[in-house]
């Protein structure tokens, strides 16, 4: 005989919390990237304002 219907939404509760537990582990990976990588772009950023403000322009 089949399941019964409280053991199957139980089932599916189980797989849907185990589901919802990898996905905010995938948020929160994600986010500590994306503050990295902000980071990482405003070190870049000076550094790029830096260089332009020291090179002097060709003149052709």
């Amino acid at each position: 005989m089949d399941a019964d219907p409280i053991e199957r939404i139980e089932t599916k509760i189980a797989f849907l919390e185990r589901a919802i537990a990898e996905v905010s582990d995938v948020v929160f990976r994600q986010h500590r990237d994306i503050g990295a990588l902000r980071e990482q772009l405003r070190t870049l950023t000076a550094r790029l304002h830096a260089y332009e403000d020291n090179v002097t322009p060709r003149t052709p």
